[in-house]
């Protein structure tokens, strides 16, 4: 079986285009958990100037999609919440943090915590998917 690298770094984020588009980086990544992030641009923000509530959520679906599918089974969302707790402003740097709250055999569950880079929480994120026998 691959390892969360090979799978994550190689096989999902180098062909996942939006992720990229967003300029994310991974910054930690293991079976069930990874820890991302990106800067909020001119290009992300909505008619109040502040950060568009997409980009929490795509942070944090990405998060998701990379700490679920790290154990080598490709996983789908099926159920995802976001909950935006503070404004989120051009020039912020923000990081989701996703960790595996239960694994198993056909769902898993997983929270995402995204902090600002005062490491203020802005937005609370849990997300179910459905773990497919298709391997990596």
């Amino acid at each position: 079986m691959k390892t969360p690298a090979e799978i994550v770094q190689g096989l999902m984020l180098a062909n996942d285009a939006f992720s990229q588009l967003l300029g994310m980086e991974i910054k930690a990544l293991d079976l069930g958990y990874c820890q991302l992030s990106c800067s909020v641009t001119a290009q992300t923000t909505n008619g109040f100037g502040i950060a568009h509530g997409g980009l929490c959520y795509s942070l944090a679906d990405s998060a998701l999609a990379f700490a679920s599918n790290s154990r080598g089974h490709q996983c789908m969302s099926i159920d995802t919440q976001i909950a935006h707790l503070a404004k989120v402003k051009l020039g912020d740097t923000l990081t989701a943090t996703c960790t595996e709250i239960h694994r198993g055999k056909r769902t898993g569950v997983y929270e995402v915590r995204i902090e600002n880079q005062d490491h203020k929480l802005v937005a609370f994120f849990k997300g179910t998917v459905f773990v497919s026998d298709q391997i990596w």
